[in-house]
């Protein structure tokens, strides 16, 4: 069927669904409304499954049709390293106006402006994705199946109403995502992480392993890196955590960021990373770039996975070896989750302070424990004791940020590590989270991590290198006095 048929079908689907579904409509239809539901309810069968899917959408089987031309026609383009995106863009304008021409399809100029730039999302974007990833408010979109994509607002899980018109039109997307950045996709490996240009984390997995269909995973980046200011306004931190935050930062404190999936690590660690002074030079570890340092002085390193010989993989541990020979100021890993755990505290104890990380755990005291099981995992074969005494000595505060049950996410703990007693590693909070608040009319914690009036050890180390702040910042305020 003709490109012109597609779309004269698709608007006759449209004018039946009106007629028959329009709100608060009594009277009998008129002869010719009869002829148009007789005519367009016995249409081309490969037209009726297209079309009744999309039915909102008059220009859904013209736009499947011409992409799969336009597909056709630059195909061995699309991922060709000499062409800009802005050529590759104009090229596919170019082609689309000879399809449209070719197939002598007519258009309203609205419909025109739309199908081009619909036509362009769908082969040289991300298809239905590019509304959501446009969209400031959402945080997280994943797409289950390609007829399935559901988006995280304000913390809370919501079902979209757009769709992939098919698993090959999703499949395209992944592939481009995947070979923007040097990654691959395939049976033989089925499942990657990427990014986006904006530096949006991505997760995809395809058939065999995704039963459903392709799985896609995006989670968003502010293009505005967030701000301490902001973080105080949506209330992750309170001006007195920030104050010590500050601090501890200039004062070269070794700093852990744990916490949960998607509680907001990598957020915080933007955060964190903006109090480094502009003059100390900075080098950025990890698996897909994401931090948005603001420094100008910065080296951004990125690990590599093999190739499809099995070669070339580069680990987040070489990387961190590697960057001791880099004469850094700071180092920031992204995220310690295997050996590297252990090369990142060694280099903490020996002269390489002010490094900041992030780890996956529910508590501070969880943290400690899951450094130990990483250590354990560069089969360095140490006693327990050994490796408690390194962590004691590397590390100076743990900053515990959760995703509470109303979607926020707070910080939660604020916990100095202050050495070992006996076998254990002694940890003391400074601030904690306050639930006995309660919630607000819209179901939200009224509370905030509040002091626990114990003064931390490092207040003098800091005052020892010219850093001071209130003391207030570390004292208990009285219940009736606090604003939550």
């Amino acid at each position: 069927m003709r490109l012109n048929e597609r779309l004269d079908a698709a608007r006759g689907v449209r004018r039946t669904l009106e007629t028959d579904e329009a709100p608060g409509r009594t009277d009998e239809p008129t002869q010719d409304e009869r002829d148009v539901v007789v005519e367009v309810r016995e249409p081309d069968p490969s037209v009726t499954a297209a079309h009744l899917e999309h039915a909102d959408d008059p220009l859904a089987g013209f736009k499947e049709a011409a992409a799969q031309e336009l597909f056709a026609r630059i195909g061995s383009r699309l991922n060709d390293s000499s062409m800009t995106e802005d050529k590759l863009h104009a090229l596919a304008r170019t082609e689309l106006g000879q399809i449209v021409a070719t197939e002598q399809a007519v258009l309203t100029p609205g419909e025109r402006i739309r199908l081009i730039d619909d036509i362009a999302a769908d082969v040289l974007g991300y298809g239905p994705l590019e509304t959501l990833l446009d969209d400031p408010t959402i945080t997280e979109v994943m797409v289950n199946r390609h007829d399935q994509i559901y988006i995280e607002r304000n913390g809370r899980l919501l079902e979209s109403s757009l769709r992939f018109t098919s698993e090959a039109q999703l499949r395209r997307v992944i592939d481009r995502i995947v070979s923007r950045v040097g990654r691959r996709i395939d049976e033989s490996s089925p499942l990657v992480d990427a990014r986006l240009e904006d530096g949006s984390r991505v997760n995809a997995v395809i058939p065999p392993l995704a039963v459903n269909g392709p799985s896609l995973t995006v989670r968003k980046f502010a293009r505005t890196p967030y701000t301490v200011e902001d973080l105080i306004s949506m209330g992750t931190m309170s001006r007195e955590i920030a104050t010590v935050l500050d601090a501890a930062v200039r004062g070269k404190l070794n700093i852990l960021v744990s916490g949960g999936t998607g509680t907001g690590k990598t957020t915080l660690l933007n955060v964190l990373s903006a109090f480094i002074p502009p003059t100390e030079r900075i080098i950025t570890i990890e698996d897909a770039v994401e931090l948005q340092l603001q420094q100008d002085h910065v080296v951004r390193l990125e690990s590599r996975p093999a190739n499809i010989e099995g070669r070339g993989e580069v680990t987040i541990r070489e990387l961190v070896r590697n960057s001791l020979r880099m004469r850094p100021d700071r180092i920031v890993i992204g995220e310690v989750r295997g050996g590297e755990s252990l090369d990142m505290l060694q280099a903490m104890n020996t002269g390489h302070e002010g490094s900041i990380s992030t780890i996956h755990a529910n508590t501070p005291r969880d943290a400690i424990s899951r450094m130990e099981t990483l250590v354990l995992m560069a089969g360095m074969d140490l006693p327990l004791r050994a490796i408690r005494e390194q962590i004691a000595s590397a590390l100076d505060l743990i900053v515990q940020i959760g995703r509470l049950k109303d979607g926020t996410r707070r910080i939660t703990h604020v916990t100095e590590v202050q050495g070992m007693e006996g076998e254990i590693v002694t940890l003391q909070d400074a601030f904690v989270f306050d639930y006995s608040a309660g919630l607000d009319e819209q179901g939200r914690f009224r509370g905030r991590a509040v002091p626990t009036g114990v003064r931390p050890r490092f207040v003098e180390r800091l005052a020892d290198v010219g850093i001071a702040f209130p003391m207030s910042a570390f004292q208990v305020e009285p219940r009736a006095a606090r604003e939550f």
